[in-house]
């Protein structure tokens, strides 16, 4: 019997390298994997369909779910993990030492629905106090001009959102002082070509992140993998093979990851950091799975829809295609 030809495409993380490489097979599938950066594999997917299998945002999935026109079924493989307090970044010289100074500035982001945002403004105003609407929001390409949402959305009362002008970037608004800061998955550059008065809101944020684990046991989900729901239909095998699959290669990389003999990254104590990761959130502590995960998706669930991202507040076991949360045992 032939084999189902699928495209795929991905970050190529050391957690997809081996799917990418094609040292994990999927079963019963050859597979034409793309490496492909996170914000062009969501463009393509959400907008125009092209993979079979992708990378998907957990926001925009979770927002198209609400509303019943996803083109994809979620497999719960977080491909994508950050912890987000580091990517607050403001003006040195406004007099923005903490979270609550924040409050009336002008605040610059790519998207206003995309994941890192969303789990940053719930952190801002579950954790600090700071509301979505007590900030002026200035959204826009953060290095090329142009950019807007991928998906419509509807903000709740209050909230104040501007396009700024197609000539602009965030990142330039940022460093000339016309933004007061930025939220964002990607640091501007301004930032890492060390422009004056351009800083992080938490400076020491590894201690900050830490301790935000250390409360809540929430290692935040940015992404995760979706397969094509007509394709999955159709061959409703496919999304466990994928999963399976993901699963696999994510524990190909982990063992590397304790390979002394050899570092698989280019990192002195690479051996050291996993272990310290270890003692502080477990030995499997980038889970994939919906069990070891409820709680982290409930939490940005219940931000998504209190931003009003999403129609009703998904239920997190909506995100995925039923079997890949029931595999067999042996």
């Amino acid at each position: 019997m032939s084999k189902l030809k699928i495209s795929l495409a991905c970050g190529n993380y050391d957690r997809t390298q081996a799917l990418i490489d094609g040292r994990v097979q999927i079963e019963g599938c050859e597979v034409v994997a793309t490496a492909l950066e996170p914000e062009e594999a969501f463009h393509r997917a959400f907008r125009y369909q092209e993979y079979d299998v992708t990378e998907i945002s957990m926001s925009s999935h979770m927002m198209t779910t609400a509303r019943g026109d996803n083109a994809y079924v979620g497999v719960p493989a977080f491909i994508s993990r950050v912890f987000r307090q580091s990517g607050i970044y403001v003006r040195t010289d406004r007099d923005i030492n903490s979270p609550k100074d924040l409050i009336g500035k002008r605040i610059g982001l790519p998207e206003y629905q995309i994941t890192a945002n969303v789990w940053i403004r719930g952190i801002l105003e579950e954790q600090y106090g700071v509301t979505p609407g007590q900030i002026q929001w200035f959204r826009g390409g953060v290095e090329e001009t142009g950019r807007g949402e991928r998906a419509p959305i509807a903000l709740k009362d209050g909230v104040h959102l501007e396009q700024i002008s197609d000539d602009k970037t965030l990142s330039g608004m940022l460093e000339s002082g016309e933004l007061d800061g930025y939220i964002g998955a990607r640091a501007p550059s301004c930032f890492l070509r060390g422009a004056p008065n351009v800083g992080r809101l938490f400076k020491d944020y590894l201690s900050v992140e830490k301790d935000y684990f250390r409360e809540t046991r929430i290692f935040p989900i940015m992404h995760m993998v979706g397969v094509r729901k007509s394709l999955a239909e159709q061959n409703p095998w496919l999304p466990v093979a994928v999963f399976k699959a993901f699963m696999k290669a994510k524990a190909l990389a982990i063992k590397e990851l304790d390979e002394i003999c050899h570092l698989a990254a280019t990192l002195p104590w690479m051996v050291h950091h996993h272990n310290e990761a270890k003692a502080l959130m477990g030995d499997d502590y980038w889970p994939y799975g919906l069990g070891a995960n409820q709680h982290t998706i409930d939490k940005f669930s219940d931000y998504h829809f209190a931003q009003g991202l999403s129609q009703r507040r998904v239920e997190p076991k909506e995100l995925f295609w039923p079997p890949t949360l029931d595999l067999s045992k042996i």
